[in-house]
């Protein structure tokens, strides 16, 4: 895991539609993701009406909602968020590349940039520190969105509907 991600970049969100796709397990931990992200979101220009978030039981379930999102069309990006910690099996490894693999497959699906924002961590204090302390992954998450966003508009552009 890297500490040093690279510098945001300025960009002005204010006619970005950003979708955000949370699940309800570890919700401490997603619940300050949410509000990382949808902080940093409106600190750049997009306006509250829209940050569209949908809410899922676990990390399990967001690439179906992220498809069903992008499936109606007019999103600049989608944050996905989840946390996933070690457990006494490997089933938290199962979730963590099943859920990183739809993701993928369903943003080059849709040519709409869906970011990855499912922390997986060994322990709770590794979650906790990257979600409610020093590590602020909810705004990293939301600064690549809103670049990508950008990158999409000027290099790759889509019709919308």
């Amino acid at each position: 895991m890297s500490f040093s991600p690279p510098a945001p970049v300025s960009i002005d969100g204010s006619a970005f539609r950003i979708g955000i796709v949370a699940a309800r397990y570890n919700p401490e931990l997603v619940d300050a993701l949410v509000q990382q992200v949808g902080g940093y979101l409106r600190a750049a220009g997009v306006a509250a009406e829209a940050i569209d978030v949908w809410r899922v039981p676990g990390s399990n379930e967001i690439p179906v909602a992220v498809q069903g999102m992008l499936r109606q069309g007019g999103w600049d990006a989608v944050v996905a968020l989840g946390v996933i910690i070690r457990g006494g099996t490997i089933h938290y490894e199962v979730i963590a590349y099943s859920s990183a693999d739809a993701l993928h497959a369903v943003s080059l699906e849709a040519g709409v940039p869906v970011i990855n924002g499912i922390v997986v961590a060994e322990n709770e204090a590794q979650a906790r520190e990257r979600c409610l302390g020093a590590v602020d992954r909810g705004s990293e998450f939301a600064w690549a969105a809103l670049e990508m966003a950008a990158l999409r508009r000027t290099r790759f552009p889509v019709s919308r509907p």
